[in-house]
């Protein structure tokens, strides 16, 4: 399996990375989160730019991104607008969601840009290679707040996202029972045995935590830890994340 590296981050390799939201409703709070995150134990900072009050304002977007990036220093930056049909705050036609998302990947202030899979947009494929044209690297997700499919549909998924040229396919499920974490593991397993590029795999709320610490046993390359304000059900505060994840990685 080929690993993929933004900046100093190699996804793929060693211990499952942090990844860290921002989740400000203004720039100066986001900024802020900035400042925070710098002393958090994380390799990457999410912006949840469906978060952003101004989200549907391009030139402010892009200003607050670029001062995002300015503060982040050498930390990339993932670009993530959560559409409301995946469990976001953004309600948004899948005609602005492609101008969005377009937009930040021609700004080059994003290191790499989540584009969802199977939320609508007609041209995901060619959103897709307009970032690689920007060297922009791809999160295609895909994100179910309700349910978990079976582990069949969960692999099949996952290759298709990787069929559409996804850097790094992801997925988060709600799960109903135990059986439905184990599924998502098991799906994950076979997904670092069958597939080319690393994934990112999570089940949600308390009783898929268990999805976001056993990364590196599984294959899941990355996981999300809370900075204080939780952007999914279910994350772990980054520190306590990080440190269970030392320990799982020292007992393998």
């Amino acid at each position: 399996m080929k690993t993929v590296t933004v900046g100093q981050v190699t996804f793929g390799v060693g211990r499952p990375k942090i990844i860290l939201p921002l989740t400000g409703r203004d720039r100066q709070e986001l900024l802020e989160q900035c400042d925070r995150l710098a002393l958090l134990p994380g390799q990457v900072a999410e912006w949840r730019m469906d978060w952003y009050d101004r989200w549907s304002d391009l030139s402010d977007l892009l200003e607050t991104a670029r001062l995002i990036r300015r503060r982040l220093n050498t930390m990339p930056l993932l670009a993530t607008f959560r559409t409301a049909r995946e469990g976001g705050e953004g309600e948004i036609s899948m005609e602005d969601y492609y101008q969005l998302i377009a937009a930040v990947a021609e700004s080059g202030q994003a290191d790499l840009i989540d584009i969802e899979a199977f939320s609508g947009c007609p041209a995901v494929e060619e959103l897709v290679g307009l970032c690689h044209e920007k060297g922009v690297a791809v999160v295609l997700s895909n994100h179910d707040f309700f349910a978990t499919p079976p582990e069949e549909e969960i692999f099949r998924r996952l290759a298709e996202m990787a069929r559409l040229g996804a850097d790094l396919p992801k997925i988060a499920l709600m799960p109903q029972g135990p059986e439905d974490v184990l599924a998502l593991l098991s799906a994950t397993a076979r997904a670092r045995r069958e597939l080319d590029r690393p994934v990112i795999t999570m089940s949600m709320g308390p009783m898929g935590v268990i999805s976001r610490l056993s990364g590196q046993l599984f294959g899941s390359a990355a996981t999300f830890g809370s900075p204080g304000r939780a952007s999914a059900p279910g994350q772990v505060e980054a520190a306590e994340l990080d440190r269970l994840l030392r320990l799982l990685s020292e007992r393998q």
